[in-house]
């Protein structure tokens, strides 16, 4: 079973999320929404008909969805098969959240051994 397939996001904590946004795009031309941050699109390699994409995005320095990590980043990979992958993991003896159906398809989180929170997520276009 192919695992992760690619990065779906990067997440990260900031001081004033709408600031260092505007920053970025000021400086390195990345368009942010208020929303989801910036999307990347992209092709896929083995299928160029398909479109995909990837997000970047700052998140208030408070925010509670990278708990329980204490960490400033979040990374989010793309999986083909997740609730495999789930069951796989859990078969490891790893403590996996989820699954969690969402409108932009299918999301688990894990815990690295140095306390950083992964996301794990089948994109809609991959169910």
């Amino acid at each position: 079973m192919k695992k992760v397939t690619g990065i779906g996001g990067i997440f990260f904590k900031s001081r004033d999320p709408d600031k260092l946004k505007a920053w970025y795009e000021a400086h390195l031309g990345i368009e942010a929404s208020d929303e989801a941050g910036a999307i990347f699109e992209w092709r896929d390699a083995d299928d160029p008909e398909k479109s995909e994409y990837t997000v970047w995005g700052p998140f208030p320095r408070d925010t509670e969805y990278f708990k329980p990590s204490s960490a400033s980043f979040m990374i989010n990979y793309r999986v083909q098969n997740l609730q495999e992958l789930i069951d796989e993991l859990r078969e490891e003896g790893l403590d996996v959240t989820g699954p969690k159906e969402h409108p932009e398809g299918i999301f688990a989180w894990i815990m690295d051994p140095e306390g950083n929170k992964i996301e794990l997520w089948e994109p809609v276009a991959d169910t």
